[in-house]
């Protein structure tokens, strides 16, 4: 097959692992996603303020061109919860959901995002995902889910709705209208929460959300029927195949979209490739970030003319089409074709769902975003990562979600400079208690060598971290200006750059000043050919750099002041035990090394 024919149509690639066998598989697969998918789509279009049919639409096409132009064998794409929840928050304050203004400028943005994905898929910025870090993900979910739990606390306790509310508006407007709050919608979102919660935990193998869906229903028709209550409800769903839809091609529309078209893209993008990788673990596959931007941008296009919205990878879905042993991305291609025929079926049902049955499953939907189990685990493990997290989430809870998915990554990334440049300079000694003697950080009161201060660098050094560098070494030369001997271990060191070439400079100057000498060992090849092409190693001295540890205490040994050795009684090194003035007791030389 020629390279150019599986650029254009990258699916031919696995042609050759379809089977009848593997056909049945994607069939029973794609039938178990189209199942799942039906309760989602609805609620999610809800979320996002768009008509329901709109998130069923979103798994039609743009699935099957996701599907086909992307390079997961398992990824199922449609609408998700966070991306309904960016959408209804950047178009809701310029136009009124569900209004034909509105559903053009969400068509226009899906457009935009397209744009954005497919052209960062040409430019081979696959790997650019990578700087968007796990913790910013776990933060911006789990505000995502205190939000939509927040926004649909009018249908669920039936409750005026306050337009354009942040979370702590949406509280406070709800706190101040418990008083109309109407029980017959109450009862019907609780019926819906509980089955719900139990359906979730006892029938495995049924999707919970239409269990739930058909008991909240079955609520709402019996209120209805015995004249207790009418529970608002979603209207009747338009059966059969998406409608052709129309973007808007004004400039100055997509002006003002560019910036939520901008971080949808970064979000869609991060949930395709991380969903992607996280199955294809499991699946033995190796995913190409390119390729799956390239396909995330051909279906958000495809679904900007087909009356979609933005779509991506949805963790659910592919989850259970992978556990559900789908071999092929026909899957996905399978549960989008069923899904139309079960629209010609079930799309009249549609003037039987109530808000409120809705809303309860979206509070089961915000409330499942929320990872406490990895909230924890961050909290335990980095305070640097956990309290990117805090701002991520905060920033969520507080500003526009466009905007706090870049608070998130640029809190990751001040972290992150943070890090690198302050490079730790550790005091160490060889470790009595191994017999190889390996160097580490000095215990409690150990006893050190009088004449020699070793530290180890871990860390780039450069322009950034050359001030701190300085800092710790004038530091740790205050703590024992008594050794005249500093010998600086670089075996953590793997970048250097002229600025820090110069900070190895000044630094043995700064020790000669104070009356020592500066050495180097452990060097890495790429930090010592720096220093020698600068000729940075002539004004540190040439004679004061060795290759490994025991060249160079080997070598320091013969110039420490044998005085000061004789009345030495620390013995740490292994040329101590060798030279021991007569009638102290010796150490063979075997049982001990550098």
């Amino acid at each position: 097959m020629p390279p150019i024919a599986l650029k254009l149509l990258p699916f031919l690639a696995w042609r050759d692992r379809v089977t009848p066998a593997t056909l049945r598989d994607d069939l029973v697969a794609g039938v178990i996603s189209a199942l799942v998918v039906l309760p989602q789509g609805v609620a999610y279009a809800t979320l996002a303020g768009l008509p329901p049919q709109f998130g069923l639409y979103c798994a039609i096409l743009p699935a099957i061109v996701a599907a086909l132009w992307g390079s997961s064998w398992h990824l199922v794409s449609g609408p998700t919860n966070a991306l309904s929840l960016v959408v209804f928050a950047t178009v809701a304050p310029l136009a009124a959901p569900r209004t034909e203004e509105y559903i053009a400028l969400v068509l226009t943005l899906t457009l935009l995002v397209g744009f954005m994905q497919l052209a960062m898929g040409l430019a081979r910025l696959g790997a650019l995902v990578n700087f968007i870090s796990h913790t910013v993900i776990v933060g911006f979910t789990a505000g995502a889910g205190l939000l939509i739990i927040a926004a649909q606390l009018p249908h669920f306790f039936g409750v005026p709705a306050v337009r354009d509310a942040g979370f702590f508006e949406s509280l406070h407007a709800f706190v101040r209208n418990l008083g109309k709050i109407d029980p017959w919608i109450a009862a019907t979102a609780v019926a819906t929460l509980v089955v719900a919660l139990i359906a979730k935990q006892t029938l495995r193998r049924v999707p919970y959300m239409i269990v739930a869906m058909v008991a909240g229903s079955a609520v709402a028709y019996v209120l209805a029927r015995s004249g207790f209550a009418q529970v608002p409800t979603v209207g009747a769903l338009p059966s059969g195949l998406p409608l052709p839809s129309m973007p808007s091609l004004d400039p100055e529309v997509w002006r003002k979209l560019a910036p939520a078209a901008l971080a949808l893209t970064v979000l869609g993008l991060t949930e395709a490739v991380s969903i992607g990788r996280a199955i294809a673990l499991r699946s033995g596959q190796r995913i190409d970030g390119t390729q799956e931007f390239i396909g995330q941008g051909l279906s958000n296009v495809a679904g900007a003319f087909t009356s979609s919205y933005v779509s991506s990878g949805s963790f659910n879905r592919s989850g259970i089409n992978h556990e559900a042993g789908a071999q092929t991305p026909l899957a996905s291609v399978t549960g989008a074709l069923v899904l139309i025929v079960i629209l010609f079926a079930v799309a009249p049902w549609g003037a039987y769902l109530p808000m409120a049955v809705m809303a309860a499953l979206l509070f089961v939907v915000g409330w499942g975003l929320i990872d406490f189990a990895e909230m924890r685990r961050i909290a335990r493990t980095s305070r640097g990562d956990f309290a990117v997290f805090l701002v991520t989430f905060a920033a969520t809870l507080t500003i526009a979600l466009e905007v706090a998915i870049f608070v998130g990554m640029l809190a990751s990334l001040l972290v992150y400079l943070n890090r690198t440049t302050h490079p730790s300079l550790t005091r160490v000694v060889p470790d009595m208690r191994t017999p190889q003697r390996r160097f580490a950080a000095p215990a409690g009161h150990a006893q050190l060598c009088p004449q020699i201060d070793i530290l180890r660098v871990d860390g780039s050094l450069f322009f950034g971290a050359t001030e701190h560098v300085r800092d710790e070494l004038e530091a740790a030369r205050r703590e024992r200006p008594e050794a005249s001997h500093v010998l600086l271990v670089g075996s953590g060191v793997n970048f250097i750059d002229i600025a820090g070439c110069e900070a190895l400079v000044q630094a043995a100057r700064y020790l000669r000043d104070t009356g020592a000498t500066l050495y180097l060992c452990n060097l890495k090849p790429g930090v010592h050919a720096a220093l020698e092409r600068g000729g940075f190693l002539e004004e540190i001295g040439r004679e004061r750099v060795w290759p490994t540890k025991a060249d160079a205490l080997r070598a320091l040994y013969q110039r420490f002041d044998a005085g000061i050795c004789s009345a030495c009684t620390a013995r740490i090194f292994t040329e101590c035990h060798a030279n021991l003035p007569s009638g102290l007791p010796r150490v063979p030389v075997k049982a001990v090394a550098n």
